[in-house]
């Protein structure tokens, strides 16, 4: 990571270097913290943030649901104050990480004496699973551990808590020498990766887990249904058995981070051709055509971000 100039935090732009927290903080014990993760796009009209409004929706609505009613700013006020970020730190694209933390106050396990912070943050990222893998696809394998039942946590929230059970995941897929897991829900069927939903296809369908699933609602998946049905594939919310990963025609991820990758293995079974399949290149085509701004951003998903200004 290479640091940027500016965070933000609560309403003021302070020196990267600044962002501290006191290792006492109610976040660092308990993990009481919610987040986002946001990409900003190079474009050929300067740098455009995806789908920003819904990411600040669902950071407030994961917020809401770990009872943090009041983050004392709106869905416009954080979203001005992203592209500000962006346009400050002078950034022709980034990934941008707001965060909403329980800070340094009681330290036992009742949150209601420790004030809420909130970080916006941002810095250049590439691929996050190589750029070899947009087209190659990776290797993966269901993972021993499973997804949260729906009444333990709550799996709508993007709650840093949760990721405790992301990093079990990723971790034991990289000691098996695989580049990513898929988890399964408490009743066998396919949930989604450590930080990923996924799209299997079968027979020109595409299918994924429903939300019911202990899965994230996400925002890349949202995106990938539309662009997917406009292109005249059926997309079905359907529990997945195990074996379907094992005799699908195609395999993908979608996040943030992720954006749209193909899967080529499956504990170590091909899937398919063994890279990206065609209707997965067509997707993926659609989708960075629009966040690249090559082709028209027919569903309104891109914010511009104005020339830099001084903070």
């Amino acid at each position: 990571m290479t640091p940027t100039e500016k965070i933000w935090h609560n309403g003021k732009f302070i020196r990267w270097d600044e962002a501290r927290i006191h290792v006492l903080s109610h976040v660092v014990s308990y993990g009481s913290s919610v987040f986002e993760g946001i990409r900003c796009y190079e474009t050929p009209g300067g740098p455009a943030i995806f789908r920003l409004r819904e990411h600040v929706r669902r950071l407030l609505d994961s917020a809401r649901i770990y009872r943090i009613n009041d983050v004392g700013f709106s869905i416009d006020q954080l979203s001005q104050a992203m592209i500000e970020l962006v346009s400050v730190n002078r950034l022709k694209s980034c990934y941008i990480r707001p965060i909403v933390l329980r800070g340094y106050g009681d330290i036992g396990v009742m949150p209601r004496n420790n004030p809420i912070e909130i970080y916006l943050a941002c810095w250049e990222w590439g691929k996050y699973l190589g750029p070899e893998a947009l087209a190659e696809g990776v290797d993966v394998c269901v993972s021993s551990w499973q997804r949260n039942a729906p009444n333990t946590m709550p799996t709508l929230s993007k709650a840093g808590g949760n990721y405790l059970s992301s990093q079990l995941i990723r971790m034991e897929a990289d000691v098996n020498g695989y580049a990513e897991g898929i988890a399964l829900d408490t009743s066998g069927y396919v949930s989604e990766g450590s930080g990923e939903n996924i799209f299997v296809i079968r027979d020109g369908k595409i299918f994924t887990p429903p939300l019911a699933a202990s899965v994230l609602p996400g925002i890349t998946r949202d995106s990938v249904v539309s662009i997917a049905r406009d292109l005249g594939f059926p997309v079905i919310e359907s529990n997945l058995l195990r074996e379907t990963l094992y005799v699908a025609d195609e395999i993908f991820f979608t996040g943030t981070a992720a954006e749209v990758t193909p899967v080529r293995s499956v504990d170590r079974m091909t899937v398919g051709s063994g890279r990206r399949g065609p209707i997965t290149e067509k997707i993926q085509t659609e989708f960075f055509g629009i966040v690249n701004g090559t082709q028209d951003d027919r569903y309104g998903w891109l914010t511009p971000v104005p020339a830099a200004v001084s903070a």
